[in-house]
């Protein structure tokens, strides 16, 4: 009789149109049955929907019933169900390395900076990816001028070790960069990543704490690798999730036009500036 979920009518509305008060709406909510039913068996749909598309809130979840299944519902009925099984939309947090504890500090050295060339400045970050059964963590290392990925790497869990190997792995492969940039996560700020860049004369930068903006090349790098890859493929396994990300990453680098490059790709941008540097 009463529609909890009605776009046009408030429940009051509803019930001055029956002759009912509130109250009375509430103790027939209470002994409804029928309607238990209808919500559990929404929220099932709702949940494995959910569970499919991690990154949806309420509105999208209802779209995709609405539009993609035939399910008649409302924004409003999709936002309470979701809320009473406290589910939402999983947003990649921005700053997601915890800050290390009495660690050196270090300045913010891309203020004002004209990065001219390759390996001028190199940043940074950490973000995860949902797979079942888990989180899966992903650095990654960046050459600010190109945008050129140099280096990944995945781990189950988030230390030290994981950030080194892909920091040794972009010196190998390209050298060393004039100014090394990230937060202040515990990850970055440890002595042996700290030592390693001190001992090849690397000057280290290190964003101000919760200052998202001073790292945003890799933050943007980090939401359209989310929307480009993660959110179309699901992956179900690390070992899926290591072939997804390769693929992706040469596509990225040696494929992908980027606007801020007039067209070029980040790998042709390294590779001729480079060389006219060495010339």
């Amino acid at each position: 009789m009463i529609d909890t979920d009605s776009k046009k009518l408030s429940i009051t509305e509803q019930c001055d149109l029956f002759g009912k008060s509130r109250s009375w709406f509430h103790y027939k909510e209470q002994k409804d049955p029928f309607r238990e039913y209808q919500d559990n068996l929404e929220k099932r749909i709702i949940k494995k929907l959910w569970k499919q598309h991690i990154f949806y809130g309420y509105r999208q979840i209802y779209n995709h019933l609405d539009k993609n299944m035939g399910h008649e519902t409302s924004p409003k009925r999709v936002y309470r169900l979701m809320k009473e099984m406290e589910i939402k939309a999983v947003i990649p947090k921005r700053c997601l390395s915890k800050p290390g504890k009495k660690h050196k500090k270090y300045p913010y050295l891309l203020r004002n900076l004209d990065i001219t060339h390759p390996n001028h400045v190199w940043a940074s970050d950490i973000t995860y990816v949902h797979i079942p059964g888990g989180i899966v963590y992903v650095v990654a290392i960046i050459d600010l001028y190109s945008r050129k990925i140099l280096s990944w790497n995945v781990s189950n869990t988030m230390d030290t070790t994981f950030v080194m190997e892909a920091l040794m792995q972009a010196m190998m492969r390209y050298g060393l960069p004039e100014i090394f940039n990230t937060d202040q996560g515990c990850e970055f700020t440890s002595n042996e990543f700290t030592s390693l860049l001190e001992g090849e004369m690397v000057r280290i930068s290190m964003d101000g704490k919760g200052r998202d903006l001073d790292n945003i090349y890799i933050e943007r790098f980090w939401k359209t690798l989310m929307y480009e890859d993660i959110y179309l493929y699901r992956y179900d396994t690390l070992k899926n999730l290591r072939k997804g990300l390769l693929k992706y990453f040469n596509f990225y680098n040696s494929v992908r036009p980027h606007q801020s490059l007039n067209g070029n790709s980040p790998d042709q941008i390294y590779s001729r500036e480079s060389n006219l540097k060495v010339a």
